[in-house]
């Protein structure tokens, strides 16, 4: 299981060892990302397996929409660290108890999201050729 403390992240705080950053205000609340956002809890791990093991369950997590259960507030909603430490904890080790199953679904996530990024760029690219043909098309006019 891996080892991890959570916590309120402080603007311009540096932290020892590897670290995840989870959204915690809005309906994006859950959200898991490397770089800290505004408004986000800090998961510091002791080592990169570890923190690698639970970004990706913080991504299933957040797909699934489990944190929505837990939203307080009616204008911006947003997740407070106690419950979100008691739940989060148990639900990873949960879905660690099948860690081969787990390794399977990681792997189809990472192959899933280098083929939306493959997909982005190409429309990126799209846009862009349709750019250059409407502008070289407008100059003949």
């Amino acid at each position: 299981m891996p080892n991890f403390i959570i916590k309120t992240h402080q603007k311009n705080t540096r932290y020892k060892g590897e670290k995840i950053f989870i959204l915690n205000k809005g309906l994006n609340s859950g959200k898991p990302q490397k770089e800290p956002f505004t408004n986000s809890f800090v998961i510091i791990f002791p080592n990169k397996e570890d923190a690698e093991t639970v970004y990706w369950l913080a991504y299933s997590l957040w797909k699934a929409k489990f944190c929505h259960k837990s939203l307080y507030g009616s204008v911006i909603p947003f997740l407070r660290i106690q419950d979100f430490k008691k739940d989060f904890s148990t639900k990873v080790n949960e879905m660690l108890q099948d860690f081969e199953q787990h390794q399977k679904e990681v792997k189809a996530l990472r192959l899933i999201e280098q083929q939306e990024n493959h997909f982005h760029q190409n429309i990126n690219l799209i846009n862009n050729m349709r750019r250059v043909i409407l502008d070289r098309y407008c100059k003949k006019i």
